[in-house]
């Protein structure tokens, strides 16, 4: 069992940025494909980002350019830098862990990222 905590979520104007942090609780951390999800109101929960245990990474198409995600495998964390933020960005946050392509899936409790004026 992987506990997944995730940070850094909040209110914040268009154009900003925000960094969301989510903490593992697992000593093999560096092995699991990690990934940031995202569900908007009223709309299906999409893939935003994603990381191979080996550092590959991918982003959906509206939001490259603009967000990063990294890995700090010493600390088990990942990281979603978002720059350039917009309204429809707006939506609970979710991370993910898991092992290969068929492992069971872990999930964070979400963080809300509301992007306003």
């Amino acid at each position: 069992q992987v506990q997944l905590v995730e940070s850094g979520g909040g209110l914040v104007q268009p154009g900003g940025s925000l960094r969301l942090s989510c903490a593992a609780s697992t000593s093999i951390f560096s092995s699991y494909n990690m990934g940031w999800y995202r569900r908007a109101p009223g709309k299906e929960r999409e893939l935003v980002a994603a990381i191979t245990n080996r550092g590959s990474t991918s982003y959906v198409d509206s939001v490259k350019g603009r967000f990063t995600i990294s890995r700090d495998n010493g600390k088990n964390t990942v990281y979603l830098q978002m720059k350039s933020l917009k309204s429809e960005d707006t939506a609970v946050y979710y991370c993910n862990a898991r092992l290969g392509t068929y492992g069971v899936p872990y999930w964070g409790q979400g963080t809300q990222v509301t992007v306003s004026s």
